[in-house]
């Protein structure tokens, strides 16, 4: 029996946000920016409106500074979207563990209003959370009221995505294209060098963790020869598609999930969003759960693949900030690093280029004042680049130090072992 469908205008489901209201915003390319625009016409009308949410894609309009007065952005990973307004001081961001952030919400941030994208109700009454299940799934358990732009342009994922149109409040429909970006496109000579130099490590029937950009994809490119790699990663894009074709991802080694590729959240083109369109061999799933390192070290010979924008002589990582500039966030990275290194025969990787797009050196003495550490040195083991891979664990600051310089670009080596022996004495 199809369960009758009630439509509400943007404008009246909206008018349940007060002032002072807390409201998650769902992410990636499920963020409703439809809602979003509307939320904006509203602005003469609020003040000091709590915006909660992660990675966001697109104009989501609110973080303009004429609208500072009315919606304050509460960020826990500064995207593109808002970096601008984080850096000016017109939005905070919140350092938190992406696997901490589910028991944020039940503990300690109640939750108003939750705005999020779906797909059409089935005709069981059940809508999808799309491509980004993440927190949303915790944000939408904990609400005190859902508002679900409805879009039949959302793929129907399997795994922790389903809601009840029940258990929405307001239902709003709007059709409009989900954000796309391609990774694959941006693939430089180095990035290419630095996917091969990963491969190597990479043994048949690994089960892969890849973050976010360039790197993560140009890795899969490298991966063609391989045999019976797994998948159980906070998040996927486009690369992930022709290994699946041809069966080089097929998951028969996983121990938990076994058949199944898991992630939290997709983003890429199109091409990537129709293919997990109810497709079975696909579970999104709530992050609480897949970002667990105990649930992570439980697949053998998990490589969690991270970048960085900088990496000190002694191995610690800067993944969230360019000094004092907020770039990013934590998000999953430890998370990975953690499970990886705990996982039989795993391998944590840190890969990034030796030098910026401008040619700073990424290999550095010292951090930037102000940089964050997102991974310390005592979680490191492998750090990858164009040059090579310097493995860390267990090795001393000299010889640290050492194996970083040999990967470092040639042209920063000099610096860098002056930088050495005068802190360790050593060439």
């Amino acid at each position: 029996m199809r369960v009758p469908i009630t439509y509400t205008p943007a404008e009246k489901a909206l008018s349940v946000i007060k002032t002072g209201s807390r409201v998650f915003v769902q992410g990636s390319a499920q963020t409703p920016l439809y809602l979003m625009r509307e939320l904006s016409k509203r602005s003469a009308d609020l003040r000091n409106v709590e915006l909660v949410f992660i990675t966001v894609q697109g104009d989501i309009v609110v973080d303009k500074p004429q609208y500072a007065d009315s919606f304050h952005i509460n960020c826990m990973f500064v995207s593109e979207s808002v970096r601008i307004a984080v850096n000016e001081g017109r939005a905070d961001f919140i350092p938190v563990f992406l696997s901490d952030i589910p028991d944020l919400f039940r503990n300690q941030m109640e939750i108003d209003v939750a705005l999020i994208q779906v797909s059409p109700p089935d005709e069981h009454g059940y809508c999808s959370l799309g491509v980004s299940v993440d927190i949303a799934r915790s944000a939408v358990n904990t609400a005190k009221h859902i508002i679900a732009q409805v879009n039949p342009k959302v793929p129907r994922t399997h795994g922790d995505s389903l809601i009840h149109t029940l258990r929405i409040d307001s239902l709003v429909y709007h059709e409009e294209d989900l954000p796309e970006v391609d990774y694959g496109s941006k693939i430089g000579e180095d990035e290419i060098r630095i996917g091969k130099n990963v491969a190597e490590l990479i043994e048949d029937g690994s089960t892969l963790q890849l973050g976010i950009g360039t790197i993560p994809d140009a890795v899969l490119k490298s991966l063609y020869n391989h045999k019976n790699l797994g998948v159980h990663t906070e998040m996927c894009s486009d690369g992930i598609i022709d290994l699946v074709d041809k069966d080089i991802i097929n998951n028969t080694h996983k121990k938990i999930h076994p058949y199944k590729t898991v992630t939290g959240f997709a983003v890429g083109t199109r091409k990537l969003y129709d293919y997990v369109h109810d497709n079975p061999s696909f579970v999104f799933l709530d992050i609480d759960y897949v970002n667990d390192p105990h649930v992570i070290r439980r697949n053998p010979k998990v490589v969690a693949v991270n970048s960085a924008i900088e990496v000190d002589i002694t191995g610690q990582v800067c993944a969230d900030s360019i000094g004092t500039r907020q770039y990013s966030g934590i998000g999953g990275q430890m998370d990975f690093m953690r499970g990886a290194a705990l996982s039989e025969g795993g391998k944590p990787i840190i890969a990034l280029t030796s030098r910026t797009s401008k040619g700073v050196g990424r290999i550095v003495p010292f951090l930037k004042p102000g940089a964050g550490v997102v991974t310390t040195r005592g979680h490191v083991h492998y750090v990858v680049t164009e040059f090579g891979a310097a493995y860390l664990y267990g090795k001393n600051l000299r010889q640290r130090a050492r194996a970083l310089i040999n990967i470092a670009h040639p042209d920063d080596r000099e610096e860098l072992d002056k930088a050495c022996f005068e802190r360790f004495k050593c060439f």
